[in-house]
């Protein structure tokens, strides 16, 4: 019989390490191929690994719950017919990724004692078996390790962290005094959460796997930009009028609906074009301008939770390529359908806040970004019109757009003229358009 060895997958440029939520097959079980195996869900997405044979699996090497990182073998499943060389080939493969594992972590580094026995269960922080490998092969002691500054969530040690800590090891450190704008980018000490205590008759809910990794991203964002909010106007009357005349036809043809969003995702995407430095990302003192524009489109799910699927390319496509592209990556998140990589790699994201009846609200960055944009209810409202025979009141639809923006790169200033574009592009929608 030959045997093939199922490993973690990478699900992604970022993803080092996945969690096992569920078995969907046990030991014992024949399984067909591209049959679900197991259901995995990393810091990104929730996925499940098929079968890429068919057989019968022998052992299962991992439980549900388990964190395991990328390349480990977590079952084995047994073929018919001749074993050495499925196994060989596989083994090839897996020999393979470890040697680049080392090869990616092996910097020269002095002489150091061997490391003391590591208790992690002594530790507050989370180690992921990747960084604890890399510890164990570099004689990093469980103290040292428990020093080495964290840049993950709840300052979690993340792979590049260690490998930067290693190739710094034994450095001597050069102590200068920091100048004034320096001194701003140190990071102040975590504050610690109040005590909060239940009464009778509470009702306490553990918050599930994807309400914590929002939770945590949400507190990162404000702890590391310094968040203002700016507000506009927008006159839209033509946009509504003009999607309430080609909706109906629109949706018989391409047999799908045309909403507002496609039109301010492309809206944004070409106002980006128009001030890069919106489209950005913060790196220490370095500011990093991003030649493509990704635009993220927050989308709840049926949970109550988040997702934002990102729109590649956003300025490139037309109307009915972004109302399609919209549309499809919103109906798949809904059904936790998204690849990873349709969860990475944007440069900027819109929320929308109408689609609850909200007038407007203050939305949080999506690190590593530098700005989001809000889109409130659209609503019936009378304004001041200037005509040439005067001044005259109409009824209009009107909808506030708020920007948030990272204030250590994107100023008031900046932000204004954002939002005053976006306006000029969507006050003067071309009604005549055809879609």
């Amino acid at each position: 019989m030959a045997k093939f060895e199922i490993i973690m997958p990478k699900l992604g440029e970022s993803i080092i390490e996945a969690t096992i939520t569920k078995w969907l097959k046990k030991e014992g079980d024949n399984v067909q191929e591209d049959d679900s195996l197991v259901e995995i869900a990393t810091d990104k997405v929730d996925s499940e690994i098929p079968s890429p044979v068919g057989g019968k699996i022998v052992k299962i090497l991992f439980n549900e719950g388990e964190v395991v990182a990328v390349g480990k073998v977590i079952a084995i499943i047994e073929m018919e017919g001749e074993g050495e060389a499925v196994d060989v080939a596989v083994s090839t493969i897996i020999q393979e990724g470890i040697q680049n594992l080392q090869s990616a972590t092996s910097v020269a580094s002095p002489v150091i004692p061997e490391a003391d026995t590591a208790d992690f269960s002594k530790s507050g922080r989370f180690y992921s078996p990747l960084v604890k490998n890399i510890a164990k092969t570099e004689n990093i002691s469980f103290k040292e390790l428990e020093q080495i500054p964290g840049s993950g969530v709840e300052n979690r040690v993340t792979k590049q962290d260690i490998i930067k800590y290693i190739e710094n090891r034994g450095q001597k450190k050069v102590e200068k005094q920091a100048e004034p704008f320096q001194v701003s980018l140190v990071q102040q000490p975590k504050t610690e959460a109040p005590k909060v205590t239940s009464g009778v008759g509470d009702e306490i809910v553990e918050m599930d796997r994807m309400r914590r990794l929002i939770a945590d991203h949400m507190v990162m964002s404000k702890q590391v930009s310094p968040h203002v909010t700016s507000f506009i106007e927008v006159d839209v009357t033509n946009i509504v009028n003009w999607r309430n005349r080609v909706k109906d036809s629109f949706e018989k043809r391409e047999n799908q609906k045309i909403t507002y969003t496609p039109i301010f995702i492309q809206a944004a995407a070409r106002t980006l074009r128009d001030f890069p430095m919106v489209n950005a990302s913060v790196d220490g003192i370095k500011m990093i301008i991003r030649k493509n524009i990704n635009v993220g489109m927050a989308t709840a799910l049926p949970n109550g939770n988040l997702i934002v699927p990102v729109v590649k390319g956003a300025d490139q496509l037309n109307l009915i390529g972004m109302a399609k592209a919209v549309n499809d990556l919103a109906n798949r998140a809904r059904k936790n359908k998204l690849d990873p990589d349709e969860i990475q790699g944007g440069t900027f994201t819109v929320t929308n806040f109408g689609s609850f009846d909200s007038l407007t609200g203050t939305p949080i960055i999506n690190q590593p970004q530098v700005a989001i944009l809000g889109l409130g209810a659209i609503k019936k409202r009378p304004v001041v019109l200037e005509t040439n025979q005067g001044d005259v009141i109409a009824i209009r639809q009107i909808m506030i757009l708020s920007l948030a923006y990272d204030h250590r790169i994107v100023d008031g200033a900046l932000g204004g003229m954002y939002l005053k574009r976006i306006r000029e592009y969507l006050e003067s929608f071309d009604v005549n358009q055809t879609i």
